[in-house]
């Protein structure tokens, strides 16, 4: 039995029901947008108290960010505000750091600290930490449940996201498809409406990440996409000037489409045919290259390592993506809606998918490096776990092309072109066969006999002229049945190579592939890149080594000598607790809490982490129950072990260990 084709419909349904149940589950885990820039210190720290109330807060990022009057803001225990709202730019070489002034003669109490800024490639971070002055106290500050760039906003602008890239890949992959692979498609009705729905998809898509842009990123509330004020805003940041700049590149890319769909299909004379060839190669790449770099100016490329190599690759990578992903989409309308596309124009686009995935892998293999930087981050954060996805989905989808290509090896040029060529006279015969059984069929259910010259209409459709008698019931009948005619010629052809059907098949599933990876792609972009991740997590683990600013550590050790009187507590005070000197100070307690006479105490501390000590230290005694030693130098920060030596008699002695945080 020959193979045939599967049918449009319910293939393509089934496998993009698969391929919109997987997008929906990665949209779904997307969450939030994880902001590429972190908070990795702060002073005073999260949870800090401090003796007295400091001149200024400051806060350190992983990366540059955008600041505004409104991005730091400080507020008492009643929830007032209790900062100057003047920003001060404290950044120095690499150290991203920025300070707001404090009101003076704060009372004591705990205060809050909320911020809110847009890291360098476009995504909101926000966050808040408190600190208190003196002693801990309630506070009546209450936070915001949801956080930036999430809620129903976050949802809506992460959709537009994605269907831009889709919109992106369309226009551009299929564009590039007509002119590189199949000339003769630019008079293709399907074709034309799949790239002129992917300029729609785009331009839409681009007018809707403006409009969403100020609630994104500032407030949160969706009526806000019609606040002017907030749209001016966007258009003065690095985010709001690429996608105007995107705008502007989509009317030329109108152009484009109009004169590709419009003169060059159009066009007869073979040299004049090689002219608009090049002249809408040459301005469509650079077109096509502008809305690139759009992306590129404004997100993962322009911030972190190396970004003016960053940015071109990353230019490159996604014209890759669109040969390969758009030319597929437009292959899979050719070969369902046009049976006429030839194996040359097939094997045109193998080499141009071949030449984008080479393309493809030099740029990820640079941007996997950019991003994720070490193996670990690779496996164990968020970023590095989608890459991985990515690389399988694309490892799939070449997989799949293999098996295309060999469809495309045992693929002959068809023996229709509808358009082209002749339709054999054996085709044709048994197209009209089957229109006049269907005629036939459809008379006999017919109770007032309507359409009993189909059939003969049918039979005359080949000869006939369109012009009959200047009658405009028969005219129209009579297309109507040339029309079916055309149909049953195209099903045929179609349904008469098993190869074809075979090709159309691996496509279908390619697309369906491709569906999902760009989903990937596009949650990849909204996720904190894998070696900002790792880094900041390092800042928090030394962070949380750190002294706590201004507050000398303070710590208390029971002993027991276990001779008579040997009992007791050292209590020591080394101030200001951080690298340096410090002065120390140790009371020695009994257990009433009265000061207790000992004959000697020592003091050592040890940074085993850096193999440095132990440096010992010898207090003086001032005072029944009271040593105190001055200088004493710590010369980095770490977690130091402190190493109190006291004895209570001639022979009573023990020595007891603290582990203290040194900043």
């Amino acid at each position: 039995m020959t193979p045939t084709a599967p049918r449009l419909g319910p293939a393509l349904t089934r496998l993009l029901l698969v391929a919109a149940a997987l997008l929906g589950t990665l949209l779904a885990t997307a969450g939030t947008a994880s902001a590429h820039a972190a908070l990795t210190g702060s002073d005073p720290q999260d949870g800090a108290v401090v003796a007295t109330a400091p001149k200024e807060v400051n806060l350190t990022f992983s990366e540059q960010v955008a600041m505004s009057g409104d991005s730091i803001r400080v507020l008492d225990p009643a929830g007032k505000r209790v900062d100057t709202g003047e920003i001060r730019d404290l950044c120095s070489g690499s150290v991203v750091r920025y300070g707001v002034a404090l009101l003076p003669g704060l009372p004591d109490g705990t205060y809050t600290v909320a911020w809110q800024t847009v890291s360098a490639d476009s995504h909101p971070v926000a966050g808040a930490f408190t600190f208190s002055v003196g002693a801990p106290s309630k506070t009546s500050v209450a936070l915001p449940d949801s956080a930036v760039g999430g809620g129903l906003v976050g949802a809506l602008y992460g959709i537009a996201r994605y269907l831009s890239y889709a919109g992106f890949v369309v226009l551009v992959g299929g564009g590039a498809f007509v002119l590189v692979c199949w000339p003769r498609g630019a008079a293709v009705r399907p074709v034309q409406r799949l790239v002129v729905r992917g300029w729609l998809t785009l331009t839409a898509a681009t007018l809707a990440l403006l409009l969403l842009r100020h609630p994104y990123t500032k407030t949160g509330k969706l009526g806000d996409v019609f606040d002017l004020g907030g749209l001016q805003a966007v258009l003065q940041t690095k985010t709001g000037a690429a996608l105007s700049s995107r705008l502007l590149l989509l009317g030329a890319a109108a152009l484009f489409v109009a004169v590709l769909f419009g003169a060059y299909a159009r066009r007869t004379d073979e040299k004049e045919h090689k002219d608009l060839t090049f002249g809408l190669a040459l301005g469509g790449t650079v077109v096509a290259a502008g809305i690139a770099g759009t992306w590129a100016l404004a997100e993962h490329a322009s911030t972190g390592l190396q970004p003016g190599i960053a940015m071109p690759v990353d230019i490159l990578h996604l014209l890759a993506v669109a040969a390969w992903l758009g030319g597929l989409t437009a292959l899979l309308v050719a070969l369902y809606r046009a049976p006429s596309v030839g194996r040359s124009a097939v094997e045109r686009y193998s080499k141009v998918a071949f030449g984008s995935v080479v393309v493809l892998a030099a740029t990820g293999i640079y941007q996997s490096w950019r991003q994720v930087g070490t193996w670990s981050a690779l496996t164990d954060t968020r970023y590095g776990q989608l890459l991985l996805v990515k690389v399988g989905l694309v490892a799939v989808l070449v997989g799949i092309g293999w098996v295309s290509r060999r469809w495309v090896r045992r693929l002959a040029e068809p023996a229709t072109a509808v358009g082209d060529a002749e339709v054999s006279e054996e085709v044709a015969e048994e197209a009209l066969e089957g229109v006049a059984e269907e005629a036939g069929e459809a008379r006999a259910a017919d109770d007032d006999g309507a359409g009993d010259g189909d059939v003969r209409e049918a039979g005359e459709a080949r000869e006939a002229d369109g012009g009959d008698g200047g009658d405009p019931e028969r005219a129209e009948q009579l297309a109507r049945q040339r029309a079916a005619v055309a149909t049953a010629l195209r099903k045929k052809t179609r349904d008469a190579d098993p190869e074809r059907a075979g090709l159309r098949r691996s496509v279908l599933t390619e697309a369906a592939v491709a569906v999902v990876l760009l989903a990937v792609t596009t949650v990849l972009t909204s996720t904190e890149p894998a070696r900002t991740e790792e880094e900041t997590g390092k800042g928090r683990a030394t962070a949380g080594a750190a002294a706590v600013p201004d507050r000398p550590i303070d710590v208390r050790i029971p002993f027991d000598t276990g001779g008579g009187d040997g009992k007791g507590t050292v209590q020591l005070t080394l101030d200001p607790g951080r690298t340096g000197a410090n002065a120390l100070h140790i009371y020695v307690l009994r257990p009433n809490g009265r000061p207790l006479d000992v004959p000697e105490i020592k003091v050592a501390f040890t940074l085993k982490e850096k193999d440095i000590g132990p440096l010992p230290v010898l207090p003086d005694r001032i005072q029944t129950g009271h040593w105190s030693a001055n200088g004493v130098q710590l010369p980095m920060p770490g977690e130091w072990l402190m190493q109190v030596t006291v004895r209570t008699s001639d022979i009573d002695q023990t020595t007891i260990e603290k582990n203290v945080k040194i900043g």
